[in-house]
């Protein structure tokens, strides 16, 4: 291989995490793919190598992806809701595992942020971002786990808020 040339991209983990970034009083921060308008997310990301740590994928992913930085919060404002989901990557994005992977494994955290924590999306993966109350976050994700998660958020945050 030359100067010139790249080595091709390492084909990603098929184990994942996905951060639901919320504040106390239970908004979400969404964040738009660069590659696919109009789909809405939490921070999700694939382990950098398959002995990774969960955590340190949740941290790397969160900074990366929104410019927050989990160690400069309190501890546990990270914590490992115990919650993971086996589902089909979908095709389009097929390409980015090795050949013969289809499914991921996906492990669900949750991490609270003060309110008016700043946000800094890296553009190549994301267009825009919105914190939301935690219903109509969960209604504009576009992938059911995801949306499945946050509708557990007042549980799983460990705060009881009524219906209105």
């Amino acid at each position: 291989m030359n100067a010139t040339q790249t080595a091709p991209p390492r084909p990603k983990v098929p184990e994942s995490v996905l951060v639901v970034i919320h504040t106390p009083g239970l908004e979400v921060l969404l964040i738009e793919r660069a590659d696919a308008p109009g789909y809405w997310q939490s921070v999700t990301g694939s382990k950098d190598t398959p002995d990774e740590p969960l955590a340190a994928t949740c941290v790397r992913e969160v900074a990366e992806e929104t410019g927050i930085e989990v160690p400069a919060l309190p501890d546990g404002a990270l914590r490992d809701w115990g919650l993971a989901n086996r589902y089909e990557i979908y095709p389009r994005w097929r390409h980015r595992y090795a050949a013969g992977i289809t499914h991921n494994t996906e492990h669900v955290f949750g991490l609270c942020v003060p309110p008016g924590t700043p946000v800094r999306l890296a553009p190549r993966e994301h267009t825009a971002f919105a914190w939301l109350p935690w219903r109509e976050a969960a209604d504009r994700c576009f992938s059911p786990s995801n949306a499945e998660a946050i509708l557990l958020l007042p549980r799983l945050a460990g705060q009881h808020h009524p219906e209105p």
